[in-house]
């Protein structure tokens, strides 16, 4: 009840010492002031009391609890209530490029590339709580499998859902997976636009030139992170499919057109990083969290309830009680 209640003059409160100093002197007083007298039988006083006297300190009491009122009201007790409000900026949109051809299989990353992938971007999701995020995903060709939007328990149900289907066409094409991505972004009003844009490969499908697509992006003002994922050397990846549908894993080269990934960031003001491991990989998307922040202001308003009068009132009108009883019950008393 009372943690909401904060004294604006707490060193008041030292006025409290002087009460156990004026319980002691009224005892003290007391002692000193009673007669004695000496009596040879007392049964004549058997069955007599006098509740006079015997109420007689309850004037003292009521001045001692009226005093620790009144310096309660003094300390100028007051109830405290907060409200926060967040105040953000436009924002950031961002559009997450995501390269789903069979290579993003490959056992370099554990338990494969696609599935730490999507870890580390779910992390990253969750960290955007202000922003718009929407999600394209390329292989020979490109779709966009969510549009902006701030709801990331869509964007995240989306980016768990992700695996290579025979549906689209096999390949990299990586310049139809930024030039989507660039679409998604072109009409936001946000005041930054980004795309984070992975891949395991070269661009050796779709119709689309990524120099093209990256001129387009900075003619929007967007700006490209580029991530290639790949341990360096050979890595275990899909060569072809089983019998049942599942793959067929062998050493290959890692080949990743870093040229052309520098390239695209370069041209976009963005930046380029290799991921050759889970630990670069989640590291690398916690510096573009770093580097692509939302400006956030919190204003906390503070409103308080004065309740010093309760006190004071209760503190007079004690006074006033052992006055009244002073003058009249106890008039007779020294």
């Amino acid at each position: 009840m009372f943690t909401r209640y904060v004294f604006e003059n707490p060193a008041f409160f030292w006025l409290l010492a002087l009460v156990p100093l004026a319980i002691g002197w009224y005892l003290w007083r007391r002692n000193q002031q009673q007669a004695s007298l000496k009596l040879s039988n007392t049964n004549g006083f058997a069955g007599g009391t006098d509740m006079v006297a015997k109420l007689h300190p309850l004037v003292f009491i009521l001045k001692a609890i009226a005093f620790v009122l009144l310096v309660i009201a003094i300390a100028r007790p007051r109830m405290v209530d907060e409200s926060t409000q967040i105040k953000t900026t436009k924002g950031i949109d961002i559009a997450l490029a995501i390269d789903i051809s069979p290579s993003m299989y490959a056992k370099d990353l554990k338990p494969n590339r696609l599935e730490a992938l999507k870890r580390v971007a779910a992390d990253f999701i969750k960290g955007r709580v202000t922003d718009r995020v929407g999600l394209v995903v390329y292989s020979g060709e490109s779709y966009t499998k969510t549009p902006l939007t701030s709801d990331r328990s869509i964007v995240l149900s989306a980016l768990a859902s992700l695996k290579y289907t025979n549906s689209i066409e096999n390949g990299t094409a990586i310049g139809s997976g930024l030039a989507t991505a660039v679409n998604r972004l072109k009409d936001s009003k946000a005041k930054s636009r980004v795309i984070i844009l992975l891949t395991d490969g070269s661009n050796n499908a779709g119709f689309i030139d990524p120099k093209i697509a990256s001129e387009l992006a900075l003619e929007y003002g967007i700006k490209v992170y580029t991530i290639g994922i790949g341990t360096n050397g050979n890595a275990l990846s899909p060569v072809a499919l089983d019998g049942r549908g599942g793959f067929r894993y062998a050493k290959v080269p890692v080949e990743i057109d870093e040229d052309l990934l520098k390239q695209i960031a370069k041209t976009t003001g963005g930046l380029y990083f290799r991921a050759t491991d889970n630990r670069s990989l989640k590291a690398i998307y916690k510096e573009i969290n770093k580097l692509e922040k939302t400006d956030i202001e919190e204003l906390k308003f503070t409103q308080y309830h004065e309740k010093y009068r309760f006190f004071a009132l209760v503190a007079f009108a004690l006074y006033a009680l052992a006055y009244l009883l002073k003058q009249t019950i106890f008039k007779s008393f020294i």
